[in-house]
């Protein structure tokens, strides 16, 4: 291999080494920045679903309330809109199971929530229930706390989840930007490597090639020069060696 060749070979590799540790890098950020992303979105939806949903109870709870006062009109269209809206994010966060476990909290806010809902599905206005608060601190309120924990857990549960998820983005923006340190560290192994063999087998040869013709130009005395490479520094040498030898059958000539 020339001269030529192996310094540019040396280049190249360099330049390998970087681009691939580039590529690498570029390819674990991207990765991490989608899958978390993507994560931190689920857990949006439902934390968002979730506080959709305790909203449309405290809605009930207040038409409710104005069931057993006789307000009929305005108990029952709040209650309709009500339960649209806890309906819209039950189903919202039903789509949008991403945890372990995550269905059995959902199964539990379902079987709640048919129980809340039964309790003031039937009439109230004009029975016995209208304005009867033990019937409502009894069985209402307290199966509209039932419902209300279950979702509030269910929001905790996605909480907890967006926690461990930027926890572990920590760790694994690391992991990401390993190849980056790996390829400095190598690319400077390399480099100090390259820079010793250019040394040993470029620069020392030109350096001995270079007294060696001095020490001629002083003495008289053929040098002998040796180099370890079969490229264009031994033709050089060969050069040198075969211009000393005509100068020197020059001077013997004369």
């Amino acid at each position: 291999m020339g001269l030529r060749s192996k310094i540019l070979a040396g280049f190249l590799i360099l330049t390998m080494m970087l681009v691939v540790a580039g590529i690498w890098s570029i390819y674990e950020l991207t990765r991490v920045g989608t899958s978390v992303q993507s994560m931190l979105d689920d857990n949006y939806k439902s934390i968002n679903a979730g506080k959709m949903m305790i909203e449309a109870l405290e809605r009930e709870d207040s038409a409710v309330l104005l069931l057993l006062s006789g307000k009929w009109e305005q108990g029952r269209s709040i209650l309709t809109s009500g339960d649209e809206l806890f309906q819209r994010g039950f189903t919202v966060a039903k789509k949008n199971v991403t945890i372990p476990g995550e269905p059995e909290y959902l199964g539990r806010i379902d079987a709640k929530y048919k129980i809340y809902k039964d309790l003031w599905i039937k009439p109230i206005v004009d029975t016995t229930k209208e304005g009867n608060l033990d019937w409502y601190f009894e069985e209402v309120h307290q199966a509209f706390q039932d419902v209300k924990f279950s979702v509030q857990e269910l929001i905790t549960l996605n909480d907890q989840t967006m926690y461990q998820t930027a926890s572990a983005l920590k760790n694994r923006s690391h992991r990401a930007i390993m190849p980056g340190i790996v390829a400095i560290v190598a690319a400077l192994i390399f480099t100090a490597l390259f820079n010793f063999f250019t040394n040993h087998y470029v620069i020392s040869p030109i350096i001995t090639t270079t007294r060696a013709v001095q020490e001629f130009i002083k003495t008289g005395q053929p040098p002998a020069i040796q180099v370890e490479t079969q490229d264009e520094l031994r033709d050089l040498v060969s050069s040198v060696q075969r211009l000393i030898a005509q100068v020197r059958t020059a001077e013997a000539s004369k």
